[in-house]
């Protein structure tokens, strides 16, 4: 992924506020446990859950099961938006939106498995087989899916301030 511009909102921001380094973004991305992911389901209306997510290869990748809601939504609409942060009133959250593309590959989804574990220990261990991430027991495949971005935002909390990435 290529450096992103960053851009101060002012209107948004303290007055003394500079726009937040791509680099603070990027490291709350590859540390949160806990992020919201939005997709829009067939009649437009938004489709937000709680997903786990990996850093991996310079971007941001989810999972979910075949028959999973959100699946179906990427079957006909690739757009989203990937959110974590805080719920207190400090600190900085982030907004990523873009596309959702598929990851198919065997090597990158064994690194995907691989970093699965070493974020969340044993909580998400998963098989690659035939293209997808399998859980042990599990008859809905793990559908994997990488996160290319077209924007995004960090919203800094005292101070407040709202950055806006282009890539």
């Amino acid at each position: 992924m290529t450096e992103p511009r960053a851009d101060l909102d002012t209107r948004f921001s303290d007055p003394n506020a500079t726009p937040t380094p791509w680099s603070d973004g990027r490291a709350l991305l590859e540390g949160a446990k806990v992020y919201w992911l939005s997709t829009v389901r067939p009649d437009g209306r938004p489709h937000v859950t709680p997903i786990a997510a990996v850093w991996v290869d310079g971007a941001l990748h989810f999972t979910t099961g075949k028959t999973e809601r959100k699946a179906k939504n990427l079957e006909r609409n690739t757009h989203v938006a990937a959110t974590t942060g805080s719920n207190l009133l400090a600190g900085l959250d982030v907004v990523v939106e873009g596309v959702a593309v598929p990851v198919k590959d065997e090597a990158r989804l064994q690194r995907l498995a691989q970093s699965y574990i070493s974020k969340y220990d044993e909580l998400f261990v998963f098989r690659v087989r035939d293209g997808a991430l399998w859980i042990e027991g599990s008859e809905d495949p793990g559908l994997a899916y990488e996160l290319i971005p077209t924007k995004a935002f960090a919203f800094g909390k005292a101070p407040y301030s709202q950055t806006r990435w282009r890539f």
